[in-house]
């Protein structure tokens, strides 16, 4: 194997990290929003950080192993319209992603007060904050948004 072939297998590695954290995370969302007392939306969360330090790790190092390729590659340039295209992808899935996280975690944060403080039963403003439409639309973009990733990676549009 050469060396482009292992930063492509590393690129590779990444995106499905990130496809795999962000199924990952819809799996959270739904036992999120199908909890009902404050335990169960706690015990839910602490699952959160598993996906956000994979999500992390797939998603930098997609957008590092593939622009070293693009640097890499002879038929491809970083300033390629595709290779634009999907690191202003990337930054849109990034922020939405991030955002979506701090959406569901203010809800997680009062579930876990809760019962820090030995509240056991629902919390509507708890229950209101994981079932965030708001949250849910940012996680959704976030969603369409690798995926168009995906997208542009496979059919490389304008090369």
């Amino acid at each position: 194997m050469e060396w482009n072939d292992w930063l492509l297998a590393l690129h590779v590695l990444s995106a499905f990290a990130l496809a795999g954290a962000i199924v990952f995370f819809w799996a959270v969302v739904f036992a999120l929003r199908r909890a009902e007392a404050s335990e169960e939306i706690a015990s839910v969360g602490r699952l959160m950080p598993i996906g956000t330090i994979v999500v992390g790790i797939g998603s930098v190092g997609a957008l590092v192993f593939g622009i070293w390729l693009a640097i890499a590659l002879d038929g491809v340039q970083v300033w390629d319209g595709w290779v634009i295209a999907a690191i202003v992808l990337w930054a849109v899935a990034a922020e939405t992603g991030r955002r979506s996280g701090e959406a569901f975690g203010e809800g997680i944060k009062k579930a876990a007060l809760d019962v820090a403080e030995g509240r056991t039963g629902p919390d509507p403003e708890a229950q209101a904050l994981v079932r965030s439409s708001h949250a849910l639309m940012l996680h959704t973009v976030a969603t369409v948004v690798v995926v168009l990733i995906l997208a542009d990676m496979i059919w490389k549009p304008g090369s």
